[in-house]
């Protein structure tokens, strides 16, 4: 067995906390957890898991799909570019005034 070097972070007490208490339903501890990624990571040649941006929220998607639907609705105005839109709104509120 190669010699031991200790090794140290800094994180959140509550993060700790959560994944201590994670890892002792799993039957092992917060240690025993860092090495297996640690390992892991050698073994792939990198994260032992897809690093990626997170899912949008309820919100966040709720809104996509209604901008999904104003696109595809035939009723909705269209505009060729941006200029044309914008004079629609100086328009809209000219007379909304």
């Amino acid at each position: 067995m190669s010699p031991t070097t200790d090794f140290y972070i800094r994180i959140d007490s509550d993060l700790k906390e959560q994944c201590e208490s994670l890892y002792r339903e799993l039957g092992t501890d917060l240690t025993t957890a860092i090495h297996v990624f640690l390992h892991q990571s050698l073994r792939v040649g990198g994260f032992p898991f897809k690093v990626r941006l997170g899912q949008p929220n309820a919100e966040t998607i709720a809104a996509m799909l209604e901008a999904e639907q104003i696109a595809q609705d035939p009723d909705t105005k269209h505009y060729s570019d941006v200029e044309e839109a914008l004079q629609e709104l100086k328009k809209r509120n000219k007379s909304s005034r």
